[in-house]
């Protein structure tokens, strides 16, 4: 029989100790620091085999048009109206405009610890909790995001293709088919592994089929409201169409020299290939958005400046904003109270 807890004495009668929290073990913090430091590396890494262009491509940002940098900050700003609108499309339930901006403003900041949009997630989750949200709804919620994100990309991605003549150009950078099959191979093994998992580990499949019919609810009480079809899908649209227009913006303030068809089909293309590679900081759709830049015609030095020019932009500005944003956020308990509680 285990032993009763501590307990200690108040005027309204004895009240069970809380437990102490402990501390994050020195491992975790490793992790965790070596998954902040990893893109800063990376970077690093690139820039130092790169000297030339990267020279070049500062020099270029440095002198470049403020009156575009600022049209592409403006840009920035709108895209976290725009997640906000898909975060409040996703759920039924009514959530403070202005508390869902800040936390998705401070969300930008945290996605520079994690990959994929995690950082992101963990605090929309934070937040959902703290407003009564159940976890379950709230994953849910995550992953209806994470969907209609991914399928409005890909849409407006088609639609680029359709009325461009640029993707011809695009045309090149896809691989040949023997190149193809290794990848088909590896997506092809790791469905087929999650599918062998649920099926066979009883434990693990009770939560995914609990959370899958969830997120059915959720989905048919969204989508029988106007109101949050056109806020979920609306967003989801607007959302690729702002980050490009930001890209866009700093490409003109720094003579990039391409259309902005161009540069939408470029971002699109590049974030659709490989925004789910699982690199801290966007590094990888980095790489790529130069590639394609360049594929597109624009010169290396100035393709380096845009994209450079666009990470500073829409990360590296806002990202002390975010941080202090965030931590204001934690002190006022709006991600921490109810989610502690329930």
């Amino acid at each position: 029989m285990s032993a009763p807890s501590p307990l200690v004495t108040a005027p309204d009668g004895p009240v069970p100790k809380a437990p102490a929290r402990t501390a994050p073990s020195p491992s975790g913090r490793s992790l965790r620091l070596a998954l902040c430091l990893t893109p800063l590396l990376i970077a690093l890494c690139w820039a130092v085999a790169n000297r030339p262009v990267v020279y070049e491509g500062v020099r270029r940002l440095v002198a470049a048009d403020p009156r575009w940098l600022l049209a592409g900050l403006g840009c920035t700003c709108l895209t976290w109206v725009a997640a906000s609108c898909v975060r409040q499309g996703a759920l039924p339930d009514r959530l403070p405009a202005g508390l869902l901006l800040a936390s998705q403003f401070a969300a930008g900041a945290a996605n520079h610890a994690l990959p994929g949009g995690l950082g992101a997630h963990a605090v929309t989750v934070r937040f959902l909790r703290a407003r009564g949200v159940p976890l379950d709804r709230a994953t849910a919620s995550i992953g209806l995001y994470s969907l209609v994100k991914g399928v409005s990309k890909t849409l407006v991605l088609l639609v680029f293709l359709a009325v461009s003549p640029a993707w011809r150009r695009l045309a090149e950078l896809v691989p040949d088919g023997p190149q193809l099959v290794p990848v088909a191979a590896v997506a092809g093994g790791v469905v087929t592994g999650a599918g062998v998992l649920l099926i066979v580990v009883r434990p693990l499949r009770r939560p995914v089929t609990g959370l899958v019919r969830t997120a059915l609810a959720d989905v048919r009480v969204v989508h029988a409201r106007p109101c949050r079809v056109l806020a979920l899908w609306g967003g989801a649209v607007a959302m690729p169409l702002v980050q490009a227009a930001a890209l866009g913006c700093v490409g003109a303030a720094l003579g990039l020299g391409l259309s902005f068809a161009e540069v939408a089909l470029a971002f699109l293309a590049a974030g659709t290939a490989v925004g789910a590679a699982p690199v801290p900081g966007g590094f990888a759709v980095d790489a790529a958005l130069m590639w394609t830049l360049v594929a597109f015609g624009a010169e290396p030095a100035p393709a380096t400046a845009t994209v450079i020019g666009y990470r500073v932009v829409t990360d590296w500005l806002p990202l002390l904003p975010g941080a202090l944003v965030l931590s204001a956020l934690i002190r006022a308990k709006v991600l921490w109270s109810n989610a502690r509680s329930s």
